[in-house]
């Protein structure tokens, strides 16, 4: 037991149970008071994309979603994965690059824990046939602020499609849930992590959340 003038331990990393798959997340600072428990999709290998396209396609199946939309590019692989293991075949990424034949695409603003500055979300307008008056899910891997999704949610509608769920590997704070209002009662998540505050000389914990 920590005594009142023993120093805070070190937290350096935090482990969470992802849907039955143990994963350790090492604690990364994005702002000299606050950090997050970081996870890289790209860098945890097929197995672990198996895994949670399984479970996550095993949320989302009573829905009876006809398609996936992600977002780049951490968001990708759980596109394919959750596509994969529902049976279907295709998969729309919302794109956040100003790539030449997304000149003319529908786009959305927001901003990311990870990223700095106000990005733009591009949806192909070439897409929009295979959205129109269709039963979707949107995915991605982590869910923070909330502002990737709402984006995303407000392409789908634009484009005329009917979102039925939403859902990400994990959920990080709560910040999320204000964002997203109503729409948040749609969230499938296979695991939580909380968000931490410095307590001085390198040390973090995590932020008590309401």
């Amino acid at each position: 037991m920590m005594t009142q003038n023993e120093p805070p331990r070190a937290q350096t990393s935090w482990t969470v149970d992802v849907a039955g798959y143990e994963l350790t997340l090492p604690i990364t600072p994005v702002s000299p008071d606050r950090a997050i428990a970081l996870m890289m999709i790209t860098d945890l290998g097929v197995s672990f994309g198996e895994h949670i396209g399984a479970a996550l396609a095993e949320r989302f199946r009573p829905l009876e979603p006809e398609i996936v939309i992600g977002t780049a590019t951490l968001g990708i692989p759980v596109a394919i994965e959750v596509t994969r293991h529902l049976g279907l075949d295709r998969y729309i990424i919302l794109q956040k690059s100003p790539k030449k034949h997304l000149a003319d695409a529908l786009t959305h603003s927001l901003s990311s824990v990870t990223s700095h500055g106000t990005q733009e979300l591009r949806l192909d307008r070439a897409a929009l046939p295979l959205l129109m008056h269709r039963r979707v899910v949107v995915v991605d891997d982590v869910i923070a602020t909330g502002s990737s999704f709402m984006a995303s949610l407000a392409l789908a509608r634009q484009a005329s499609a009917e979102v039925v769920g939403l859902g990400a590997i994990l959920t990080d704070g709560t910040a999320w849930r204000r964002k997203l209002g109503v729409d948040a009662a749609m969230v499938q998540a296979l695991a939580h992590v909380p968000q931490f505050r410095n307590v001085g000389l390198g040390h973090w914990e995590p932020i008590v959340e309401e």
